[in-house]
């Protein structure tokens, strides 16, 4: 099913309330399955922690996550530490095709028992939970950070703790500070120095916490992008945010300055504002190693603007729910702009005119249909498979008819 967006004009004043960090909320949601201790507020009502929280309440032996990558990785660490239960993990065709070897083989060095029911390296695995004695463990660091954060989820209830040695460059540190920021939280010792990273057992019974999930950086773009679109004196407040985030994606702030939009930080609320227009020669350059989810949003508006783009630390793009450097240059070829990318990087040359009418493909890829979204600011546009965005916000269309886009 597709949605057709008019080309629309937005209120200059809006205000929007975004749900919780999908990030934050499944990494407390695997934490709180391990210390029930642990009360959440503000989780996120995306799909994807939908299913981590029915994932992790069921009794069944298998369990089917759909398209929900950061469960597959954050479920396959819990279970295989699960003593005398089995569980067959699979997931949609895409998920088949997204490698999880790295963290099978951590997790099999460290005694767990976690195999494959098809093919070598990818899902469904068949994990038979045990009791982890051992704690030492390397693995390569330049691929999924979530690889790393499931490991570092568990450690406080290894017997022995954890101690993980990352080999090469490490990718999106903030996904593993932020982990590390939450176990901190609830008084779990850890340490990151150098390249290892340290995670005491928990000797004693956990405290009574509540923690409260702050809303989702990677949602927050979108309005960015909107913003970037808009005139001068648009102004969107979204809420509910820190200035000091644990989130990557908090680097909006500071990109977006580069499309003539500033932030303010006033209590738990972000205002967002354009405040000047951006000379056509202006060249955007990020390497967006430590937040890759805003890398199509950013392309997006680069190219509504008719800016010349280059982004770079783009490597884990390619195992995503689509390859997404792929699924962004045939998109924004289809709409008139010309791309060019490698493994890790995308060059986007200016453009002056935007096709109408185009019809833009998801790929089963929530970000897709959220990132080219704003282009109706632009222009006419239809989306394909638009109820996708549920994945990680549902309410993402109602969101965007309140700021005064107008669909068919």
């Amino acid at each position: 099913m597709n949605i057709k967006l008019q080309k629309s004009s937005i209120k200059e004043e809006s205000s929007i309330q975004i749900t919780g960090s999908k990030s934050e909320s499944n990494r407390l949601l695997l934490l709180q399955a391990l210390y029930p201790e642990i009360k959440i507020e503000n989780v996120s009502n995306s799909d994807d922690s939908q299913l981590m929280t029915k994932a992790l309440a069921s009794s069944a032996q298998e369990i089917d996550i759909h398209h929900a990558g950061t469960a597959m990785r954050f479920l396959t660490a819990y279970f295989a530490i699960q003593n005398k239960r089995e569980k067959l993990i699979s997931g949609s065709k895409r998920m088949k095709e997204r490698p999880i070897k790295i963290l099978v083989d951590a997790l099999n060095q460290l005694g767990a028992d976690v195999s494959y029911k098809e093919n070598e390296g990818f899902p469904p695995l068949l994990i038979k939970g045990k009791q982890l004695t051992k704690h030492k463990v390397s693995l390569d660091a330049n691929v999924s950070s979530q690889y790393i954060s499931a490991l570092l989820l568990i450690a406080s209830k290894l017997e022995n703790g954890l101690e993980l040695t990352l080999k090469g460059k490490i990718t999106s540190v903030p996904y593993i500070n932020m982990t590390l920021s939450l176990l901190t939280q609830l008084n779990i010792e850890t340490e990151f120095k150098n390249n290892i990273i340290t995670v005491k057992p928990l000797q004693e019974k956990m405290k009574p916490k509540t923690l409260t999930v702050e809303s989702d950086w990677s949602s927050a773009s979108y309005f960015y992008s909107i913003v970037a679109l808009a005139k001068i004196g648009t102004v969107i407040s979204i809420s509910s945010y820190k200035k000091n985030s644990l989130q990557g994606d908090s680097a909006l702030a500071n990109i977006y300055k580069s499309f003539g939009v500033a932030t303010t930080f006033k209590e738990n609320t972000v205002l967002i504002k354009k405040t000047a227009k951006v000379d056509s020669k202006t060249t955007i350059d990020f390497d967006l190693a430590n937040s890759p989810d805003i890398a199509q949003t950013i392309s997006v508006t680069a190219f509504a603007l008719g800016l010349e783009s280059n982004l770079t630390g783009l490597h884990t793009l390619k195992i995503k729910e689509t390859d997404r450097l792929e699924a962004l240059k045939t998109e924004i070829e289809k709409l008139g702009g010309q791309v060019k990318i490698t493994n890790e990087s995308l060059h986007l040359s200016p453009s002056k005119n935007i096709i109408e009418n185009v019809v833009v493909s998801t790929y089963n890829d929530h970000r897709m249909a959220m990132a080219f979204a704003p282009l109706a600011l632009k222009t006419p546009i239809e989306i394909e498979d638009y109820k996708v965005v549920s994945k990680s916000y549902p309410t993402f269309w109602d969101d965007l008819k309140q700021l005064g886009f107008q669909t068919n």
